[in-house]
């Protein structure tokens, strides 16, 4: 029996799908789907009401699949997607070790995924069911390639659909010169703080 794969299933997909309800319900003092999409927006992964719903989802529906042995390639693939966006647009720049905000945290929960969906699930799985104990390397590829495929998919999106720095800033200008008192408040307001 494979007890073990079971612990380490529901433990790793367990804390995604937690991840994921934080995102999309604001669960577990998350920022919910409001608080999601601006970070998408700090982040330049626009539209960020899109990336917002595809990351809560990855996480919740991805880390499930993960935990009840369902679907593991395609979890997984979910997962890594978001680790590796994670890592590029969060974690690269702060280093390696998780102390200090890098991306270790990051390429261990995308290794785990993939180890689970080459050796497979284990018999204590929905997979183990269809006959799916095990999928094999060429699955754990598939995971490890479309997950990084559809981060670098996300990210060039999200990279293409942001406007250039002069471009919103003259937006900004536009809207505090085209109406006088609105000007007016927002810089009572600024006064006021």
């Amino acid at each position: 029996m494979d007890f073990g794969k079971l612990v380490v299933r529901l433990v790793v997909g367990g804390f995604f799908v937690g991840h994921g309800l934080q995102k999309l319900r604001g669960a577990f003092g998350g920022p919910g789907l409001e608080g999601t999409e601006q970070m998408m927006t700090a982040l330049a992964m626009h539209p960020a009401k899109v990336n917002a719903r595809a990351a809560a989802l990855s996480e919740t529906v991805g880390g499930a699949g993960i935990a009840l042995g369902a679907g593991t390639p395609f979890a997984a693939a979910a997962l890594i997607g978001t680790m590796a966006t994670a890592v590029r647009k969060v974690h690269f720049k702060n280093g390696l070790w998780n102390s200090g905000g890098g991306w270790e945290y990051n390429a261990v929960l995308a290794a785990v995924v993939a180890g689970l969906t080459n050796d497979g699930p284990g018999d204590l799985s929905l997979d183990a069911l269809i006959g799916r104990k095990r999928w094999g390397l060429g699955w754990g590829l598939f995971a490890v390639a479309a997950g990084l495929a559809g981060s670098a998919a996300a990210i060039e999106v999200g990279r293409r659909l942001t406007p250039p720095a002069d471009e919103v800033a003259e937006e900004d200008a536009s809207v505090s010169t085209d109406d006088p008192d609105e000007g007016a408040t927002a810089g009572s307001a600024d006064a006021a703080i």
